[in-house]
């Protein structure tokens, strides 16, 4: 069965944002983590069996870490592309490498 998919957008006191990031990344459940700039300070991806799971997770895990203000979900309802996308051949594991090329500044700045 497909499981739940969640982004969670996460607002942070900020003198704890280091200690957030670190609780979060200790969750099991937590798929993909960033700091971002914006509306809010961290957007992550979770994932749970079910509503039930993720309910726990929301309330009694995440809401639980000192720091975290509030949080705004989105449940995820179909995937169109991305690394958790079936394609055509039904598998939902897909491997994705990701780089990062810094060009040289203009000969001018150098």
């Amino acid at each position: 069965m497909t499981r739940l998919l969640a982004f969670v957008d996460i607002f942070v006191e900020s003198p704890y944002m280091d200690e957030v990031v670190q609780e979060l990344q200790k969750l099991p459940n937590m798929e993909e983590l960033y700091e971002v700039t914006g509306e809010f300070d961290i957007v992550s991806l979770v994932s749970a069996e079910d509503i039930e799971e993720f309910r726990d997770i929301l309330k009694n895990r995440i809401m639980k870490i000192r720091g975290v203000k509030s949080t705004v979900t989105s449940v995820v309802l179909h995937s169109h592309k991305g690394p958790r996308f079936a394609g055509n051949n039904g598998s939902s594991t897909v491997s994705r490498t990701v780089s990062a090329t810094i060009p040289s500044p203009p000969t001018s700045l150098r």
